[in-house]
């Protein structure tokens, strides 16, 4: 089984004091290694699946066991990087959560339709990061690992 530490979470937001403030609930109350990047673009990036013709395949030297990514943003949205994953045969596996500081329902429900496993009202709290734990470890026993 893996440790705690081996998990690796990929958070996304254009927002840098969200983004510290997720890494910093992560870090804090566990081991997670965390990755923190300002756009959906560069999330694709990172996993390499971008649609450019130079592909930079991280995710083969890095495994990322759970997203979790900011409904609004520039260009493309959460839910649109939500939809490009579960769309992917080598990642629609991996929990993706959704972050809004907007309580739409529709837009809410829209995202769990679609295969997100949560959706977090901003500010996160520390009570949202607790709810990561199980995704991460019902997904590590869903592959085996």
């Amino acid at each position: 089984m893996a440790t705690e530490s081996q998990f690796h979470v990929l958070a996304v937001d254009d927002s840098l004091i969200d983004r510290k403030l997720i890494e910093k609930l992560l870090l804090k109350t566990s081991s997670f290694q965390v990755t923190v990047v300002d756009s959906v673009s560069k999330a694709l990036e990172f996993l390499g699946l971008q649609e450019s013709e130079q592909r930079v395949n991280h995710h083969q030297e890095m495994k990322v066991d759970l997203i979790i990514t900011d409904y609004s943003m520039p260009g493309m949205t959460g839910y649109d990087l939500l939809k490009k994953i579960k769309d992917s045969t080598s990642f629609k596996d991996i929990p993706v959560v959704i972050m809004s500081s907007e309580n739409i329902p529709s837009r809410i429900n829209r995202c769990l339709e679609e295969g997100a496993e949560d959706f977090f009202l901003k500010p996160v709290q520390l009570s949202d990061v607790d709810r990561l734990r199980p995704h991460l470890l019902g997904w590590r026993t869903l592959v085996k690992i």
